[in-house]
């Protein structure tokens, strides 16, 4: 009788395990005993483990979800929990749990009917007993607080690394959750909350048009460390798509079509760009030539910074005061050009006046001013004065009367 594979969740929820567990890929691998390259290859579901290996993998996936599991006594002490679906996949849900706040204004039941979803008004929680969902449905403000709080911290350290400025970074990360507030009911519905923001953020910090800001023509202090100094001067020296890639496949841990897909390029592509900017990093850093090595001091120099993003409510209020002053704006655009229309038919002519043609006499030209022919009078008057002129003038004797 052949034994049965042990079972393995479906390899959307293997990372999630893993991170719930507060594990990496490299204690992953060193704890099954493989390469870190094989558990993102089992991850993203390119390869199944087998045998002893899956076996292994299995049992360090389930553990954390035994470890989790308390009794009635303890689950009524905590208080309770709001599980906001960040995807739209019913059958592979990412979901994040926060505390729900009692009374929390607008928070209601869900109804457990298996396979209903919420969309934009909310985030559902999936996984409860027989495939139903349970627990509350989030405002949309509170979802967007959980997704914020949930990715602004590391967004912020990763917006660093592309960049290698701190304010930039941190304008970088607001203005992405700015545009995802402003298009929630967009990206609430999305298979990837985090990713639409992440590639919004990383749009933004990459922008070449920031050069022209004065804000930004004068470096920033470099960090205090060395090494921390060497490898963000590196990471800078990179193309920008390079560095982009670099950062998403070694340092957030995506894989290679998850990158291409994000930086819009093709998979050999995007391979080509990591292994170029791979070998740039250890032509002047052959001390992070191992990829491992390379993932761990891109978390410690992002880490070492300290940097803090703004309060979720900020952020919610920024992108709204900017809704408001873009639509006064186009409002105010259309009035002017409403009224420059209708001054212009006030004052246009009513009727085609055509223009004169070539050889017409003008009609209401006044005389000319300068003498013209002179008269048969004023020809005899002429010839007698100049007669009288050549004999001198005439004297006047006074006649006797």
């Amino acid at each position: 009788m052949t034994q049965s594979p042990a079972p393995l969740p479906p390899p959307k929820l293997r990372r999630h395990l893993r991170e719930a567990a507060s594990l990496t890929q490299d204690q992953v691998a060193e704890r099954v005993g493989v390469t870190r390259e094989t558990v993102r290859a089992w991850e993203s579901g390119r390869t199944t483990p087998r045998g002893r290996r899956r076996e292994a993998y299995a049992q360090l996936l389930a553990s954390p979800t035994e470890a989790d599991m308390v009794t009635n006594t303890q689950e009524a002490e905590r208080p309770p929990q709001v599980t906001v679906c960040l995807n739209s996949d019913p059958d592979h849900p990412e979901t994040l749990e926060i505390p729900a706040a009692p009374g929390a204004p607008g928070a209601r039941e869900v109804p457990e009917v298996p396979g209903s979803t919420e969309g934009a008004e909310g985030a559902e929680t999936p996984g409860g007993p027989g495939g139903r969902p349970t627990g509350t449905t989030l405002t949309p403000a509170q979802a967007f607080d959980a997704l914020y709080a949930f990715c602004a911290p590391a967004l912020v350290r990763q917006a660093y690394l592309l960049c290698g400025r701190r304010e930039l970074a941190r304008e970088s990360v607001e203005q992405a959750f700015q545009v995802a507030w402003q298009r929630w009911p967009e990206v609430a519905v999305d298979r990837d909350p985090a990713g639409w923001v992440r590639a919004t953020a990383y749009e933004y910090a990459l922008s070449p048009w920031h050069r022209f800001r004065p804000r930004y023509r004068h470096p920033e202090p470099p960090p205090s460390d060395a090494a921390d100094r060497a490898l963000l001067d590196v990471l800078l020296t990179l193309p920008a798509p390079y560095r982009r890639t670099l950062l998403l496949y070694d340092g957030v841990g995506l894989d290679l079509p998850e990158t291409a897909a994000e930086t819009e390029a093709s998979t050999p592509a995007a391979a080509n760009r990591l292994l170029h900017a791979r070998e740039a990093v250890a032509t002047r850093l052959p001390e992070l030539a191992s990829p491992s090595a390379l993932h761990r001091r891109l978390a410690e120099v992002a880490s070492a910074e300290r940097l803090r993003a703004a309060e979720p409510t900020t952020v919610r209020a920024g992108s709204e005061q900017r809704a408001r002053f873009w639509t006064r704006a186009a409002i105010a655009f259309t009035v002017a050009i409403i009224g420059a229309t209708a001054l212009t038919v006030r004052t246009a002519p009513t009727r085609y006046e055509p223009a004169v043609p070539p050889g017409e006499t003008v009609q209401g030209v006044p005389p000319r001013s300068a003498p013209g022919t002179l008269s048969d009078a004023e020809l005899n008057l002429r010839a007698k004065l100049r007669s009288g002129i050549q004999h001198g003038p005439q004297r006047l004797i006074p006649l006797a009367e």
